[in-house]
């Protein structure tokens, strides 16, 4: 590792470290004390699921403290492919890859996904929605959007989107990334530019069509959730998170953070991570 190298990877670390320890006052900021404790053998597997125009480095300051306060920890790579294929893809994922109780954790599109996965594993027993689209059987994550005053309504959606063409697609499909512009303002305009810049740099891009693909399944009918609200959120507004939560019977918890509120509240959003494995531990 060259000079450059090392230093940039220490002035990321301390980037993350210091959001994390701005999460919460400082008598709570530590992950023993944030994350309710249960026995070694009765921890399920956290599996957290990222959205659009992220990848599973969005997790790393949650991924962290659950695990250091005891929990196994999983991240799989989201395809933003589609809907349909995303969430077989993570029901595959849970199958194979996990054992025992899990709680499953999905953030801004991979709400959608999880919605759809979570009942092809029996081992699921609980949903956490983070800044999450909850749709209902027949409901799409871009009807959700337009339905909302997300930022993301724009005139012209190459003035926030960057769109490319993909070898093979349907036609009129695309990837769609956020510009760097976007991401900063709209997306994670809480996150300090050191931390949120490399996110936008290696943000992975979502399909148009995953975007319009109707949700299969309702989850939260079935499985008890929990649900954190960014209060600052621009791509899914407060006031379209609390419905979505309350119809789904969520328990919810209110922070004031971005839509990428998991990289500048992690402590709150490991809490209530923490909150749900709990609860299904004492059952």
């Amino acid at each position: 590792m060259n000079l450059l190298t090392r230093r940039s990877a220490v002035l990321a670390a301390i980037a993350v470290t210091a959001s994390l320890a701005l999460a919460l006052p400082a008598s709570a900021a530590t992950p023993a004390s944030v994350v309710p404790s249960t026995t070694a053998a009765a921890k399920p597997t956290i599996v957290l699921v990222h959205g659009a125009w992220a990848d599973s480095s969005s997790w790393a300051p949650v991924t962290s403290t659950l695990q250091l306060a005891g929990y196994t920890v999983l991240a799989p790579p989201n395809p933003l492919r589609g809907l349909t294929g995303d969430a077989a893809y993570l029901a595959a994922y849970l199958q194979q890859a996990t054992t025992g109780p899990v709680v499953l954790v999905g953030h801004s599109y991979g709400g959608a996904v999880i919605t759809n996965a979570a009942l092809a594993d029996p081992d699921v027993k609980a949903l956490v929605y983070v800044d999450a689209f909850v749709p209902d059987v027949g409901e799409s994550v871009g009807q959700l959007v337009a339905a909302s005053t997300s930022a993301l309504n724009v005139p012209d959606p190459t003035s926030i989107f960057t769109i490319v063409g993909y070898p093979g697609a349907p036609e009129g499909d695309a990837d769609a990334y956020l510009k760097p512009a976007a991401f900063a303002t709209l997306f994670a305009q809480d996150v300090p530019a050191i931390v949120r810049s490399p996110l936008a740099a290696g943000q992975r891009p979502i399909t148009l069509s995953a975007l319009g693909t109707p949700s299969a399944t309702a989850a939260w009918k079935t499985l008890p959730s929990w649900y954190v609200i960014g209060t600052e959120d621009k791509v899914l507004p407060p006031a379209a998170q609390e419905a979505m939560a309350h119809r789904a019977g969520s328990k919810i918890t209110k922070v004031k953070a971005s839509h990428l509120v998991m990289i500048s509240k992690p402590l709150v959003v490991a809490k209530v991570i923490g909150d749900a494995a709990s609860a299904i531990s004492q059952h």
